[in-house]
C-alpha cells in the first residue's frame, strides 16, 4: 500500500486548535464591544435602520506588518471621531491573498515574507493585530478565503468579504449561511454579476457541511442562513460597473429575486481600471449618486494605506514602512481628503 497517498507532501505538523488561540488571544472587553457595535451598525445599513448615511471600508490591501496596521487604524480612529455621525468607518484588515497562479498569499500563511510558511506564528498575528484594531475601536473587514482559517479569526470579524474568484464557490456559499457577520458577495472577475446574487441565494439558506470544531477536531456544522449578504460591485474584464445604470440593474435584480437591495461598491481593482489613483473619481461618483437620492448602495471599498503606491517584495530585503507588497494603494491623506469630502457632501 506504500505510496498510495501523500505522495506529493513533503511535510505535515499538528496545528494549534481554534480554541486554544482563542483562549490565548481572547476577544474581551473594548475588543468584543467594537465587534459587536460594528456588526450591528452595519446590519441597520442593510435594514435600512442607520442613523449613518455611508460605510466606508478603507485600508490595505493586505497587511503586512503589525506596526502599519496599528499605525493606520489609529489615524482611522481620529478621523471617525470628524465624521462618525454620517459616515460609517470600517478597517480592511486582510491577511489571505488569493492568487491567479502564484506569489506572496497573506501574513497568515507566510508572516515572514519567506516562504517559510510559519502559519502558527502568522494566526497569533492575525488574531493579535484585529484585537488592536477593535480596542482602538474600529470594526475590521476581511477577505475570508479559507474555510479552515476562518475558525481562527471569524469572532474579530464585524464584516466580510468573499472575493471574486470564490463566489461560485459551493463551499464558501455553505460556510457565509452560518457565519455571524454581514458578508457580501463580489461580482465575477468577468463582470457576471448573477453570480453573486446566486450566492446571496445560497447563503441566506441553511445548510450543512463539515468544518473544524474549537477543539481541532472535525465535525458537522448545520447552520440557520445568513440574512445579511448583500453585492459587492468590483467591475470587470476593464469594465467599470459602478455607474448608475449598473447600480439600477444590480438593484432590480435583487429586486426580482425577493432579496434586499444592498450593494457595495470596490473603488479599486476594474472599477478602478486597476489604476489605484482613478479610486478617487469612483468614490465621488458614489457620493453624487447618494447626493442624488440612491439608497442601494450602503457603502464603498478603499484601497489604502500609510503611503501611496506600492513595492516590490524582495528575498532577503525588508519592506518599506506603510507601502502595500501587494496592489497599490491610495495614501492616507488622500483617503483622509476623500473621506472628509464625502462628510460634507452628504446630507
Amino acid at each position: 500500500m506504500a505510496g498510495l497517498n501523500n505522495i506529493n507532501i513533503s511535510e505535515k505538523y499538528k496545528l494549534t486548535p481554534p480554541g486554544d488561540l482563542y483562549n490565548e488571544i481572547p476577544l474581551a472587553g473594548a475588543s468584543e464591544k467594537t465587534v459587536v457595535s460594528g456588526r450591528n451598525e452595519i446590519m441597520n445599513f442593510m435594514n435600512h435602520e442607520a442613523s449613518r448615511k455611508l460605510i466606508v471600508i478603507t485600508g490595505p490591501c493586505s497587511i503586512h506588518n503589525e506596526a502599519d496596521a496599528v499605525e493606520y487604524a489609529s489615524r482611522l480612529a481620529a478621523l471617525k471621531r470628524k465624521v462618525d455621525d454620517k459616515i460609517f468607518l470600517v478597517m480592511r484588515v486582510y491577511f489571505e491573498k488569493p492568487r491567479t497562479t502564484v506569489g506572496w498569499k497573506g501574513l497568515i500563511y507566510d508572516p515572514d515574507l519567506n516562504r517559510s510558511y510559519d502559519f502558527e506564528k502568522g494566526l497569533r498575528l492575525a488574531r493579535r493585530i484585529m484585537k488592536q484594531v477593535n480596542e482602538i475601536g474600529i470594526p475590521v473587514g476581511t477577505e475570508i478565503l479559507d474555510p479552515i482559517i476562518t475558525q481562527y479569526i471569524a469572532d474579530q470579524v464585524s464584516w466580510a468579504a468573499i472575493g471574486a474568484r470564490t463566489t461560485e464557490s459551493q463551499t464558501h456559499r455553505q460556510m457565509v449561511s452560518g457565519l455571524s457577520m454581514p458578508v457580501g458577495f463580489k461580482n465575477a472577475t468577468n463582470g457576471n454579476i448573477d453570480v453573486a446574487v446566486d450566492a446571496i441565494q445560497a447563503a441566506s439558506a441553511p445548510h450543512a457541511f463539515i468544518g473544524v470544531m474549537p477543539d481541532g477536531q472535525t465535525g458537522i456544522f448545520r447552520t440557520k442562513g445568513n440574512r445579511y449578504c448583500h453585492v459587492i460591485l468590483r467591475g470587470g474584464k476593464n469594465s467599470p460597473n459602478y455607474y448608475p445604470q449598473y447600480i439600477a440593474f444590480t438593484t432590480e435584480l435583487l429586486r426580482q429575486h425577493g432579496l434586499a437591495q444592498n450593494i457595495i461598491v470596490d473603488c479599486s481593482h476594474d472599477n478602478s481600471l486597476k489604476n489605484f489613483k482613478n479610486q478617487g473619481a469612483v468614490f465621488r461618483n458614489i457620493i453624487r449618486q447618494k447626493q442624488e437620492g440612491n439608497e442601494s448602495v450602503i457603502g464603498v471599498m478603499l484601497e489604502s494605506h500609510l503611503r501611496e503606491g506600492s513595492q516590490k517584495l524582495s528575498a532577503g530585503v525588508c519592506p518599506e514602512p506603510g507601502l502595500s507588497i501587494t496592489d497599490s494603494c491610495i495614501g492616507w491623506n488622500e483617503t483622509e481628503e476623500l473621506i472628509l469630502e464625502a462628510y460634507e457632501n452628504l446630507s
